[in-house]
Order: structure tokens, then sequence, then C-alpha cells
């Protein structure tokens, strides 16, 4: 992702200030990220944390695109608002998926009043993604849980019990994501589906979002840039 940003964003006029990759490359260049307007993080669950940690000491703005971090997530937001500093955080930066979330709210508070349907996601991304599932299959799922009634927890895998919301995760090739939600009853299906053909779509969902962060204090979301 970082790559594809990368490509993206010069092609499009803007100039890459820094990039870090390891603990020695902010050795040897983190004195430059106070000369950034803004900060985008793909990186990993472990130095997610630290990165946006130096983000706010620098009063850099920050797009974080990292997964598989939702437990410190409070913690970032409560920094983040006593602290006057400003993040955008999203598991998915695609337009269409945010769009495919939006369906999956509505969809969910209509099958809330009917009981006959049960409900199954999947999810289908490369070999090379560590979480699983992922951070956008624990959005619908979360979503799902929120406005239906009878499911109160997701699980990895085949459910046991009728409460649980069951997520099948797939790893292939390089594959770049495929999400769906499938309702299921005995007379019916009702499936829908969002496939992403490239990482472009991600790419420039996060450049968009590091423009619109500009100028803004607060902890936001891809709602809070596309719905209102």
């Amino acid at each position: 992702m970082g790559k594809t940003i990368e490509k993206i964003a010069l092609e499009a006029g803007h100039s890459i200030t820094l990039i870090i990759d390891s603990e020695a490359d902010w050795a040897k260049s983190g004195q430059l990220l106070g000369s950034c307007d803004v900060s985008i993080d793909f990186s990993t669950p472990d130095v997610v944390v630290s990165n946006i940690g130096r983000c706010f000491t620098a009063g850099i703005p920050v797009v974080v695109g990292t997964t598989a971090w939702e437990s410190k997530q409070g913690t970032i937001r409560e920094l983040c608002l006593k602290g006057n500093h400003t993040i955008f955080v999203a598991s998915n930066f695609s337009i269409g998926v945010n769009i495919f979330n939006k369906i999956n709210r509505n969809l969910a508070t209509l099958m809330n009043d009917l009981p006959q349907y049960d409900c199954r996601i999947e999810e289908t991304h490369h070999v090379h993604k560590i979480d699983a599932p992922s951070g956008t299959a624990k959005v619908l799922a979360n979503d799902i849980i929120k406005e239906v009634g009878r499911k109160k927890i997701w699980m990895s895998g085949e459910p046991d019990k009728p409460e649980q919301l069951g997520i099948k995760s797939h790893r292939i090739g390089e594959v770049p994501g495929m999400h769906s939600v499938n309702w299921f009853s005995d007379e019916d299906e009702i499936e829908i589906i969002h496939r992403a053909n490239n990482r472009f779509g991600f790419a420039k969902g996060a450049l968009l979002a590091a423009a619109w962060l500009i100028g803004k204090k607060g902890f936001f979301g891809m709602s809070d840039m596309l719905f209102h």
C-alpha cells in the first residue's frame, strides 16, 4: 500500500518528504517529519501507536490505514482530543467499500425485524495480509450486531450458536480484496458483495483523506468525510 500511495501521490503532483520503513529510518530522517503537511501510515499493529505518537508530538495530521490495533484506538482517540491533535482512522479507504458498509448497515436495520433470516460474512485477501478476519469484515460484523438484536458477537469460522455471527477468511495469491454479507432463510438468500479490482482505490481514498484532513482538528473516519 505504501508503494501504491507513493506512486499515485507523485502522479498527482504531491511531494514525498519522508518514507519510514524501519526504526533506522526514524533515526536517520525522522527530523523531517515536522516539515510535512500530513503523514499516511500503513504500517503494522506493533508500531502504529508509536508512529501516531511521533506525529502528534510533531503536530502533524496523520491518516492511519493500519489494521488489527482496534484495542488501542480508544486511548489514541483520548490523546488526540485532549492534545488537540488530528487523526483520520479507517479500516478501509476504498470509497466503494465505505458505500458498501452503509448499505450493510441499512440492510441490517431491515433484517432486525425478520428473524427467519440468518447471516454470514466472507472475506478474501492476498496471502501477505497479516490479520484475519480483515478490519473491514470486523466493521461489517460489528455494524450488524449493533442493528440486529439476535446477534451478540462475531467469531472467526463457523458459528455454533444462533447469537454468533460467523466470518470466513481466505488468503489467496495476490487478491486485492473481496467482502460479502449473506442473509439466508429456508426460502431465499440476499447477498451484497464488494470486490476490489486493484489496490488503487484504497490508495486514492487515503490521499483523499489526507487532503481533507488539512486544517482540521479531531478524530475522524470515512463517514465524516463521505456522509456529512
